[in-house]
């Protein structure tokens, strides 16, 4: 059986649909979740979302285990966790790093990311739709590895 594609969420995004729809807009996490099942096929994905850094990180561990690819929105832990970067930094596979906005057209702040220079791709400013994308390049990308 393929290993899963990892999609994990970081801080907040619980809150997509009711938080800042002008910025985020309206789609809550659990729609988001069904896209990204629908957009993975037959390839099972592992889906989750923790306002806690170590949980994530815990993640990312499992995932170095169990996993063929991690597709990670890391929201402001994007710019904040070093230790976050590092155990991204121990997964062997293709991770893609997700944005629902471009964080390059925000606030100064949000330039500087510690998961970029690690991450495989980066996909930005798609708005949800850019985790179908990423599930099935992440799909693609990992197949093609297996053959």
């Amino acid at each position: 059986m393929a290993k899963p594609i990892y999609i994990l969420n970081g801080p907040n995004l619980n809150r997509l649909g009711t938080r800042e729809p002008e910025i985020y807009g309206h789609t809550t996490l659990a729609e988001v979740e069904a896209m990204c099942r629908e957009a993975a096929s037959s390839r099972p994905i592992v889906f989750r979302q923790s306002n806690r850094e170590f949980e994530l990180i815990d993640w990312v561990h499992e995932a170095i285990d169990e996993g063929s690819g991690i597709i990670i929105n890391p929201a402001a832990f994007t710019f904040t966790s070093m230790a976050l970067m590092d155990a991204l930094k121990m997964f062997r596979g293709p991770i893609f790093e997700l944005h629902i906005t471009n964080i390059h057209r925000r606030e100064p702040i949000y330039h500087k990311s510690y998961v970029s220079p690690i991450a495989t791709a980066v996909i930005a400013g798609l708005g949800v739709r850019g985790y179908p994308a990423a599930v099935q390049a992440m799909h693609d990308l990992v197949a093609t590895a297996e053959i």
